[in-house]
């Protein structure tokens, strides 16, 4: 099967495996595990932030970031189409007890005047608003780009708010490799920043949230409360170490594909979105029939609403496989199923 359901799904190489088989391990809640230190130093340095914190997901590392920067009751405010809101099984109630405002923006953006107009007057009867969220790449929008322009804007607006700003950057270095910006210049206008290993880098599992000292010292505490304090982590925490030192630079072979996918499937008549990283959003019509057709051809794509599917290129998907994905694609929408 070409599994083109999310970059999530990538196995280990080889050689990862052979950094995961030989790790040096310790007691990672006790500060002792090497590889786990390793990581995260480094990461930090990737992001030019003070400290680092691993953690087994992303979501986790999300909802930490959430916790460290408000208090119960706040508000925070994010995209309407946020990740951190929509696929995170209501954490943000659950675990910091805030409520979330969802604010409009195409692709994933949202303009400084949309943030002032939803800002709050200091009054007993409203919450107070202490945090933005947003996401680079833009998962529901099709892997875009937050401009550096636009962040940069957005989060001034912030500041002048007196909002701390947290980044979901899942898939941050796709944003890097596609721009040449280098992922610390987004997360210098963050208080804290989320990043994953286990999407196009290649991990199994595994996130780190970035930030200063100080507040990645409270994100530990919170990782421990959550359950994500981890002994011999050092087994998994290698995997993410070779992810974050050898894959960063070929996830724009992602791009590539993807773009080559895109290509096709619009060759073949289908309606779809340009990806500006490595996630394909097709229109396809009747998408239950339309992904069993695709599955019975060898195909695994995942839906995104009621007329349009995901496809996702990752380090498991080669050339080959996007032209059989194409060529797959292009028998059912000539039987009709995408109509």
């Amino acid at each position: 099967m070409i599994d083109l359901r999310s970059d999530t799904v990538t196995r280990p190489t080889p050689q990862m495996r052979r950094a995961m088989f030989e790790a040096e391990v310790g007691d990672d809640v006790y500060g002792e595990d090497p590889t786990v230190r390793r990581l995260e130093e480094y990461v930090a340095g990737l992001l030019g932030k003070e400290a680092a914190v691993y953690a087994p997901s992303g979501t986790m590392t999300n909802q930490i970031g959430v916790y460290v920067n408000t208090s119960r009751g706040d508000e925070v405010l994010v995209h309407q189409d946020a990740h951190v809101f929509n696929y995170e099984a209501g954490a943000p109630a659950l675990v910091s007890s805030v409520q979330v405002r969802q604010l409009p923006g195409e692709g994933g953006v949202i303009s400084p005047e949309t943030l002032r107009a939803a800002a709050r007057p200091e009054n007993v009867h409203f919450p107070r608003q202490s945090l933005l969220c947003l996401e680079n790449t833009h998962n529901a929008s099709g892997g875009r780009i937050y401009p550096l322009d636009a962040f940069a804007a957005v989060c001034e607006e912030a500041r002048d708010l007196g909002l701390r700003v947290h980044l979901d950057g899942a898939r941050l270095f796709n944003a890097q490799a596609a721009t040449g910006i280098p992922a610390r210049e987004w997360a210098a206008l963050c208080d804290t920043v989320s990043v994953c290993s286990s999407k196009g880098l290649g991990a199994p599992v595994g996130s780190l949230l970035a930030g200063d000292s100080g507040t990645i010292a409270e994100a530990r505490r919170a990782r421990k409360a959550l359950g994500g304090g981890m002994r011999q982590a050092g087994v998994i925490a290698a995997a993410s170490l070779y992810a974050f030192e050898h894959n960063i630079d070929r996830l724009a072979e992602d791009h590539e594909r993807a773009a080559r996918l895109a290509r096709g499937l619009s060759s073949a008549g289908y309606r779809v979105v340009p990806p500006e990283t490595n996630i394909v959003l097709v229109e396809v019509g009747d998408v239950p029939r339309f992904l069993e057709a695709l599955a019975a051809r060898g195909v695994l794509a995942t839906p995104r609403d009621s007329s349009t599917v995901r496809m996702c290129t990752h380090l498991d998907v080669s050339d080959e496989d996007v032209e059989r994905a194409v060529e797959a694609a292009a028998g059912i929408a000539r039987f009709g199923v995408a109509g």
